[in-house]
C-alpha cells in the first residue's frame, strides 16, 4: 500500500467545490480545504506507485478549478 498527501492549488473561490469532488473519488481517504499556499490537502492511498500516479493524473488533475498539484508520498524512515 502506498499513501500520499496531495497538495492542491485552485482557482480563487474553488477550494470547497474541488475538495468535495475529490472526496468522492475511490482511493481518497480525505480531502480538506485549507488556508496557506495550498487550497486543498488530500490524503490518498493506492496499491502501488503506478496506481497512485493514475489516480493523480487521470482523476484528480482533470477536475475543473485545479491549477497545480504536488504529490508527496509517505515514507517509512523507521
Amino acid at each position: 500500500m502506498v499513501q500520499a498527501y496531495i497538495l492542491i492549488q485552485t482557482e480563487v473561490g474553488k477550494a470547497a467545490a474541488v475538495a468535495a469532488e475529490i472526496g468522492a473519488i475511490a482511493g481518497v481517504v480525505s480531502a480538506e480545504d485549507v488556508t496557506g499556499p495550498y487550497d486543498v490537502i488530500v490524503r490518498a492511498e493506492a496499491d502501488d506507485v503506478d496506481q497512485l500516479g493514475r489516480l493523480v493524473v487521470a482523476k484528480i488533475q482533470g477536475i475543473i478549478g485545479i491549477t497545480r498539484t504536488l504529490t508527496c508520498p509517505v515514507v517509512d524512515l523507521g
